[in-house]
């Protein structure tokens, strides 16, 4: 299935996530398995959390990108409006492009 992502741009171009694990770097066209890396401060939720559409109004687009992501063994998670509405939690993911 599609999804989209909201990712960190580094400065050298790479890619990576921007809360849990935010020193990964996300290859293209590679299957990735999801991991349980509990935070402080954020509920654990096994999962790459992706959305229905490339829209998250409450999160900064600083240095961040778009990109088009297909998911598998994933559940619906149902979000405010206001936080983009829909949103999958993935236990696979493999990102496909930057938007």
């Amino acid at each position: 299935m599609i999804a989209y992502k909201l990712v960190r741009q580094r400065k050298d171009g790479s890619l990576g996530p921007l809360f849990i694990n935010a020193r990964l770097r996300l290859p293209f066209n590679e299957w990735l398995n999801a991991e349980l890396l509990p935070k402080k401060g954020y509920k654990p939720r096994k999962g790459w959390h992706c959305t229905a559409k490339p829209l998250a109004p409450h999160l900064s687009l600083k240095d961040r990108v778009w990109v088009k992501v297909e998911i598998a063994e994933y559940e619906e998670l149902k979000r405010p409006k206001h936080q983009g509405g829909l949103w999958y939690l993935a236990q696979k993911m493999k990102v496909l492009h930057i938007l």
